[in-house]
Order: C-alpha cells, then structure tokens, then sequence
C-alpha cells in the first residue's frame, strides 16, 4: 500500500482544510511571498516533507534551513503560482506536471494563514503532494527494481531535486513536527561530538505584543552515502561557512547560548545537524497541527499565522510598496498596530 492509514487521513485533512481570509491580496507587490510545504510519502508510506538550507552567500537569512519559496513576480500571480517557481529556481522541481518525470505530478492541497516576517513579508505557506500518477505502474517507475509507488518517490524523484540557489535540499518526517523527541525509524540527531542530540528545544519570548514560542529542531544530517535524502551544492557551502546562530527568519530572537551547549560547526560540511527553527518551523508546526489533526507534545501558539496583525500593519502604513531605509518590525510598531 502506497500510504498508511495515518499518512492518506493527513492528506484528506489537508484538502478540506479551508483557511480564514487572507490579507496576502492586500499587500503591494513587494510585501508578497510564498513558500512550499512539498510532501511525499517515504518508503513505509510515511509523509516526509523537503526542505532546504539557504547559500551562505544570499543576503537575507543566509544559512539557514527555510522552506522553498520567496517574493511574487506580479499582482496576477497566486501564492501556489509564486511558490512553484522558487521552488523551480531553487531545488529544480518543474513548475508544471507536464515536465516532471514521466509518472509523477504535484497536487496543490491548501493553502495556511499567512506569516508574518520581521522583513515586512505576508508569507502565505502553499501544501502540496509529490506522488505517482495513479496510473503509473510502479515497474515504469523503478525498471528492473521490485518497488512500490512510494519508494518510487523517495528513491526515484527526490534524488532528482537540484540544488540551485541554496547549499543543500534535504527531508524530514513531517508528523515529527508534532513530536517532543525524535521518532522514526532513523537513527536520531546527535551532536559533533556522536552525543545524542535533542530533537527539539523550545524558548518563550516576547513578540506581537505577546507572549511567543520559539521552536528549533535538530534534524538528523543524513549520511554521505544517501542521496536520496541529501542533495549538496558543494559550490554554494564551500564559498563561505554555515553558522548556527544566525537570526530566526521570522525575526524573533533565537533560544540563548545557554541553552543550546552544542558546538557551532565552522562549515558546511561539519555539520551533524540541520536546525529547523523561526517562522520555517512555526509553519511547519502549524501545517503537522491541520494534517494529524492533534496538538503538539510541546508548548506552543494556539493561532494559525498572523492574517490579524497584517492588517494592522496595513492599517497603519506598514508593509507599503517601497522599503524604507531602516524599517523593520519593531515592538514599537507592533504595540502601535495593536492599538487598532
């Protein structure tokens, strides 16, 4: 069987889900993004989604581990649209089905509240599904190799994914986004020096004129030897190191040195670990929450993104056509807009 019971009750969650009005539409041009929460179901027919970590040389959130997506192209063009073809221009996966693998298509589910980035952004997260056609036998997919549809998938088309505006595309099991420890049939993250790592750590702090929960997840690096679930760019990491202390990408502080007693790796190449945190794993959290249909293990918001403070911002003057030099999201402007 292709997917488990988990994994196909997950995706009809997600295709009824019907999220609440956006604010993404009233955004100038320049405020516009999108990003893609891409699944596919692995070799037990478990969901997994990709991610990716961002070049060290880009100029915002430089790397980092980040969904892939970015900034709209035009008014005309919808979130789903925007997100396809960062995704296109950052990882190679095709923008239409028609030049994807023969077999495989990409099926939009949902779309979540958009986010609100320290950057003035509405990023308006896309759910989509990466699987074989139903008609596709899973012999044309595999050749000679006995396997079903959905190893066809990991093994087959994730491989395919291309690294091109970022150091490296990588996976990690979406419903693990709900989960206090690690669980998976995997073996754990762990620390540079082989000690286990925490799966995920968590911090409260102040943001939206609230209080606010920092989530940061410590993704297992796979092997070497595994390209189907590591694909590197070793021009991008090579050019200049990857830290783990650079800011979230949603804005808000990290967790405290102390909290996190884990080395920084100097480079790209020594990490153990890819850390998921900011708005990337906010998104990720509240996506998991929609598909399972349960709460995380772990402290958290109980909203879904901040279609309510885009608003307000808006109303304020906020998030306009032109960035000004200088402007960023600050608790004085945030108590402002919620005085509204």
């Amino acid at each position: 069987m292709m997917l488990s019971q988990t994994s196909a009750q997950a995706l009809a969650r997600l295709r009824a889900y019907n999220p609440p009005p956006t604010q993404w539409y009233n955004c100038p041009l320049t405020r516009r993004a999108a990003v893609l929460i891409l699944l596919f179901p692995d070799r037990y027919g478990d969901l997994k989604v990709v991610l990716t970590m961002r070049a060290a040389t880009l100029r915002n959130y430089a790397g980092q581990a980040a969904l892939p997506g970015g900034k709209a192209d035009t008014l005309d063009e919808q979130p789903f649209d925007t997100a396809r073809r960062e995704a296109y221009e950052e990882i190679g996966l095709p923008t239409t089905d028609t030049k994807l693998p023969p077999g495989f298509k990409v099926e939009h589910l949902c779309e979540m509240p958009s986010n609100l980035a320290k950057t003035e952004l509405g990023v308006r997260p896309c759910v989509a599904f990466l699987c074989p056609s139903a008609t596709t036998s899973a012999s044309s997919l595999s050749g000679d190799e006995d396997m079903n549809a959905a190893s066809a998938v990991e093994e087959k088309m994730i491989p395919r994914l291309d690294p091109k505006e970022v150091a490296a595309v990588f996976t990690a099991p979406f419903r693990n986004f709900l989960r206090k420890t690690w669980d998976g049939p995997a073996p754990g993250p762990t620390q540079p020096s082989g000690k286990p790592e925490k799966w995920y750590r968590g911090s409260w702090t102040d943001w939206h004129e609230s209080r606010w929960r920092m989530h940061n997840f410590y993704i297992p690096r796979p092997p070497p030897a595994s390209p189907t679930q590591l694909r590197h760019n070793p021009s991008q990491s090579r050019s200049s190191p990857l830290r783990s202390s650079s800011s979230a990408s949603s804005g808000k502080k990290d967790v405290p040195q102390g909290d996190d007693p884990r080395p920084e790796p100097a480079a790209f190449e020594a990490l153990t670990t890819f850390r998921v945190f900011g708005m990337t794993a906010r998104i990720l959290v509240d996506a998991a929450r929609v598909a399972y249909g349960e709460e995380p293990e772990f402290e958290h918001n109980s909203h879904f993104g901040d279609e309510e403070m885009i608003g307000r911002l808006l109303k304020i003057g906020r998030l306009s056509e032109v960035r000004r030099k200088g402007d960023e999201l600050t608790r004085e402007v945030l108590r402002e807009a919620s005085k509204i």
